[in-house]
C-alpha cells in the first residue's frame, strides 16, 4: 500500500519560468473562510493556518480536519489558535476515505503537543460546515487542503451547498505536464480519489492550485529557521517542522499557496477548463484530467511569482522582511 512517506520521497528539483503580470489586486475587504485540513502529515498546512490566523481581512468562520487521527489533528489547530489569542471553532471530520482503504492514519506532529488533548464536539464538522454556508449565502470560501473527504460528504448530503459558496478554493490535483516527482498523481487527489471527482463534478467554482505550480516553492530547513524566528504563530511551527524534516529535506509551500491567493490571486497566473478524474485504472485513481475550456468551472493556476508569494506570505508576521524568502524548483 502506498504510504504518505513513500509518496513524499525525495526528489530533485526543476527549475521554472516566473508568471507573467497579475490578474488582479489583492484584496482589503473582509473575507469569510473556512478551512478543512488534514494538518499534522505535511507541515505545510500548520503554515497556512498560521497564515489565515494572522491576516487581518481573513474572517476565519472555523476548521474541520480530514484523513486519519482527526482529533489529533483538531489539537493542532487548537494550539495555533489558542497563540494566536483566537476562539476558533473547530470539528474532527471524516477520517476514513468514501470508497478505498486510507492512506494516512496518523498526524506524525502531534508528538509536539504538550499537555492534555483537548476533546472537541463528535461527528458534527459536516453539519458545522453546511450550518456555516447556509449562514452566509454567497459569501464563503472553502478553502480545502488535504483530501476531500469531507467536502464530498458535505456536497452528497445537501446538493445545494456548492451553490451557495462563495467559491471552493483547493490545493490539490495536477493540472499539466509540470515535472514532480511522482508523475500525474498528486496526494490529496489520490488519498480519497472518488471524494474528489465528486468535487470537481460538483459544479462549484473551483479556483485550484496543483501540485505542479505549488511544487516551485520551497524553503530548507536552514531558511525555516531564520524566516520563521521571532513570531510566536511560526516558531510553534518551527518546533513541529523538525518531525517534518527528520525525513524531508524541503518544506514546500503547497497550503499556504492556496491561503495566500484567496487574498492576492495575482500572485499566480490562471487557466480555465474542465478537470476528470480518473476512476478506472487502479494505479491512476485519482489523478486530475485538465482539459482547456473558457466556459469551464475550473481556474487552475498555471504558474507563480515566488517573490511575490513570500511578500504575501510574510507580511502578516511580526518578523516581517519584504524580501524573497525562499527558493523556487
Amino acid at each position: 500500500m502506498l504510504t504518505r512517506r513513500g509518496f513524499l520521497a525525495a526528489a530533485a528539483a526543476t527549475p521554472f519560468s516566473i508568471g507573467s503580470a497579475p490578474k488582479t489586486v489583492p484584496t482589503t475587504m473582509p473575507l469569510k473562510v473556512l478551512l478543512d485540513t488534514d494538518i499534522g502529515s505535511d507541515i505545510d498546512d500548520a503554515v497556512a493556518l498560521s497564515y489565515l490566523l494572522k491576516k487581518p481581512n481573513c474572517n476565519l468562520l472555523g476548521v474541520t480536519t480530514v484523513t486519519g487521527d482527526a482529533v489529533n489533528r483538531a489539537n493542532l489547530v487548537k494550539t495555533l489558535c489558542e497563540a494566536a489569542g483566537k476562539d476558533i471553532p473547530i470539528y474532527p471530520g471524516v477520517e476514513k476515505p468514501l470508497v478505498i482503504e486510507q492512506r494516512q492514519l496518523s498526524a506524525a506532529q502531534a508528538e509536539r503537543l504538550a499537555g492534555t488533548p483537548s476533546s472537541f464536539p463528535e461527528g458534527q464538522a459536516i453539519d458545522f460546515m453546511r450550518t456555516t454556508i447556509r449562514q452566509n449565502p454567497g459569501e464563503v470560501t472553502l478553502l480545502a487542503v488535504g483530501p476531500f473527504t469531507n467536502i464530498a460528504t458535505l456536497f452528497k448530503s445537501d446538493p445545494q451547498i456548492p451553490h451557495l459558496l462563495k467559491e471552493l478554493v483547493i490545493m490539490g490535483g495536477k493540472f499539466s505536464d509540470y515535472p514532480t516527482p511522482w508523475g500525474p498523481t498528486e496526494w490529496n487527489a489520490i488519498v480519497d480519489p472518488h471524494a474528489t471527482a465528486i468535487v470537481f463534478s460538483s459544479g462549484v467554482p473551483i479556483r485550484a492550485y496543483g501540485l505542479d505550480v505549488t511544487w516551485q516553492l520551497s524553503m530548507t530547513p536552514d531558511q525555516v529557521a531564520k524566516k520563521f524566528k521571532g513570531d510566536k504563530l511560526l516558531e510553534i511551527v518551527l518546533d513541529w517542522s523538525s518531525i517534518w524534516f527528520q525525513e524531508r529535506e524541503l518544506l514546500h509551500f503547497h497550503d499556504p499557496l492556496a491561503a495566500a491567493a484567496i487574498f492576492n490571486p495575482g500572485i499566480c497566473e490562471y487557466k480555465r477548463g474542465h478537470v476528470q478524474v480518473e476512476l478506472e485504472e487502479t494505479e491512476l485513481l485519482g489523478v486530475t484530467h485538465f482539459q482547456s475550456n473558457q466556459a469551464g468551472k475550473v481556474e487552475a493556476a498555471e504558474s507563480v511569482n515566488a517573490e511575490r508569494f513570500f511578500q504575501e506570505y510574510f507580511s502578516v508576521f511580526s518578523n516581517h522582511d519584504s524580501s524573497s524568502a525562499g527558493q523556487t524548483s
